[in-house]
């Protein structure tokens, strides 16, 4: 297979990706919409790295591997939070959290 289409499919994932973060307005919604564009940017990394022949483009997808991971447990704690005290995954419900 062609690695330029594999860049089409990356670049087609971030564009959904990015149109959900601007449409939708659920928290959950919101986060699983940054995860899909964080996997787009890997498989573009990755299929630069295979491309060139080197392993920079992996190891960079690893460490975004590793933020997305981390985002994703202080997002739902965040959520959790947020759907306790308000009873709702909206983020428009977000600015209501200050003391």
């Amino acid at each position: 297979m062609n690695p330029v289409n594999y860049l089409y499919l990356a670049a087609l994932l971030f564009t959904i990706g990015a149109t959900g973060v601007l449409i939708r307005r659920n928290a959950i919604v919101l986060f699983m919409c940054i995860e899909l564009m964080l996997n787009a940017c890997n498989l573009a990394f990755v299929t630069f790295s295979r491309m060139h022949g080197n392993l920079d483009g992996q190891v960079i997808a690893f460490f975004t591997m590793v933020v997305a991971a981390a985002e994703v447990v202080v997002g739902l704690a965040i959520i959790v939070s947020l759907f306790r005290s308000r009873h709702s995954a909206s983020v428009d419900d977000a600015s209501l959290m200050k003391l």
